[in-house]
């Protein structure tokens, strides 16, 4: 999420704006102590209203949204009635199932709601609440031999990293660019990599709780597993994770958008994904990927790659999820100053 609030900063900036952050804790602009998830103490209402007050438009990050931290949804919204504000759901309530019987997120007539996908803008509506849609955005770099060229050969980066994590230079390396969750279904990209071979990567921690989960499947994989960077990579981006690996695995049950999905085409690399709803909203845009039951048509894919499907994915990618197309997608979202 972090990412994406990067992302539309720069966005705004384009748009004209001067941004700030202000947030419960970091390197930002204002800290305003109860906003953070694990805030122990609300967020006192005036120390928020004057870290907003010069504020011609304020942008809310998933604060209320999913409530993960009530006493922040409740000032956050109380705050800003009446001012011009525009919230950008990357959760809704119901689609955690802890959250199922919460009411909507707020709203009032200065606002704009944005979503991140339709089926949250259409949820939203069923709620009352009108909303846009905005997907995430992407870099997408150009090929520099051209679409329809020979895939091109892996970075000195990636095959650094490759060592470094203990594979070899004609081994498979599928990796899982999340954090281990339950919707995650990190042992369906296990199975996925054992079905192709390889070595399976993931590349986040394990959260909530499910560290204990995570332990047993790894003991019991059906293939090598590692996790995490290696040492002396722990500043390494994730572009040099993608650089790494041969295939990209998502397999999540839900994911809100699944920036894996766009990134592997960004970076050239093949996706086996799994069927979270989201994911067929996205692949309607005309991406070709290799479901979580097709890994034999995967298989034979790596086996003799054809370019012509990671360069149609780069394509969808750029024509639909392209950063330089955000600042003048967010501007038809903004309300009236």
């Amino acid at each position: 999420m972090a990412v994406e609030a990067a992302k539309w900063r720069w966005a705004l900036e384009v748009l004209g704006f001067a941004t700030t952050t202000v947030a419960g804790a970091g390197p930002v602009g204002a800290v305003v102590e109860g906003l953070a998830i694990g805030a122990t103490e609300p967020p006192d209402t005036r120390a928020l209203t004057d870290a907003l007050a010069g504020a011609d438009l304020v942008v809310v990050e998933n604060v209320c949204s999913l409530p993960l931290n009530q006493a922040a949804w409740d000032t956050v919204a109380r705050v800003l009635a009446g001012r011009p504000a525009l919230l950008h759901h990357h959760d809704l309530p119901w689609q955690r199932a802890q959250f199922l019987d919460h009411p909507p997120p707020p709203d009032d007539p200065r606002w704009r709601h944005v979503t991140i996908n339709e089926l949250s803008r259409r949820q939203l509506a069923g709620h009352g609440i009108a909303a846009r849609c905005l997907y995430n955005a992407f870099a997408v770099p150009e090929r520099g031999d051209g679409p329809g060229a020979p895939l091109p050969r892996r970075s000195a980066t990636g095959e650094a990293l490759r060592t470094a994590l203990g594979v070899g230079p004609g081994d498979r390396l599928v990796l899982q660019p999340t954090r281990a969750l339950p919707r995650k279904n990190v042992g369906a990209g296990m199975a996925a990599a054992a079905d192709l071979g390889a070595t399976f990567w993931l590349l986040g921690p394990a959260e909530d709780g499910y560290g204990p989960q995570l332990e047993r499947l790894v003991a019991a994989a059906p293939c090598p597993v590692v996790r995490g960077l290696p040492g002396g990579w722990a500043q390494a981006p994730v572009d040099d994770a993608y650089a790494a690996c041969d295939v990209v695995a998502l397999p999540s049950t839900w994911e809100g958008f699944g920036n894996p999905s766009v990134e592997s085409a960004t970076h050239l690399r093949p996706l086996v994904i799994g069927p979270y709803p989201v994911a067929a909203e996205l692949a309607a845009f005309g991406f070709r990927w290799f479901g979580l039951d097709g890994t034999g048509l995967l298989d034979a894919w790596l086996r003799e790659p054809d370019a012509a499907l990671l360069d149609r994915n780069r394509a969808v990618a750029r024509a639909h999820f392209a950063l330089e197309d955000l600042p003048d997608r967010l501007a038809a979202c903004l309300p009236e100053l």
